[in-house]
């Protein structure tokens, strides 16, 4: 098993580096973009944790630039259909503390990676919620339709998404519409 990578960083292409080693062997690791545009400007050396990915046609190395991010990668590979390149591209898209807080806060919107679902997400918030020992809340996932009324309101006024949703999840359910659009904009003052 390959733990950490200490090297020059020679070449990048896309989102992989080659990384030489000081006994001449070369790694392809693929790297997160926020940790090589970083890097790009201090090419001289790098330590990488790396997680090793072996399927029958290849062997594929992640890199990671903190020990944490490494955890992080490996407790998303613990969410039932998600695999290396879905946990490395939700590693590479969103900071690790936007990660916890979107975990915290059953915010599946905020999940913003190129080829990652709606269920997906859901699942990441499910599943991630126990392990980061938070409440994990359906109704803050799916509003209702008239709740997503009331959100998208609230966004047509300047609220954020996020703030509108997490306001009309806290109000009763039996509110009409606009009722639930007055209550908002007082409890927001």
């Amino acid at each position: 098993m390959i733990g950490k990578l200490k090297g020059k960083l020679v070449e990048i292409d896309g989102n992989v580096g080659l990384i030489e080693t000081s006994g001449g062997v070369y790694y392809q690791v693929f790297l997160p973009t926020s940790y090589l545009s970083s890097t790009i400007h201090h090419p001289s050396s790098i330590e990488v944790y790396t997680y090793l990915q072996v399927r029958d046609d290849a062997l594929v190395l992640f890199g990671f630039e903190t020990k944490r991010h490494h955890d992080f990668f490996k407790l998303l590979l613990t969410v039932s259909g998600v695999g290396p390149k879905t946990a490395f591209s939700v590693i590479s898209n969103i900071k690790l503390e936007q990660l916890v807080s979107l975990v915290q806060s059953n915010d599946v919107d905020g999940f913003k990676v190129p080829g990652l679902g709606r269920k997906t997400a859901m699942k990441i918030i499910l599943e991630l919620s126990g392990k980061l020992k938070t409440d994990f809340d359906m109704t803050k996932m799916v509003l209702s339709d008239d709740d997503q009324t009331a959100v998208s309101a609230l966004v047509s006024l300047g609220y954020k998404s996020f703030d509108a949703k997490k306001i009309v999840s806290k109000l009763p359910k039996n509110l009409s519409v606009e009722e639930k659009i007055k209550e908002a904009l007082k409890k927001s003052k």
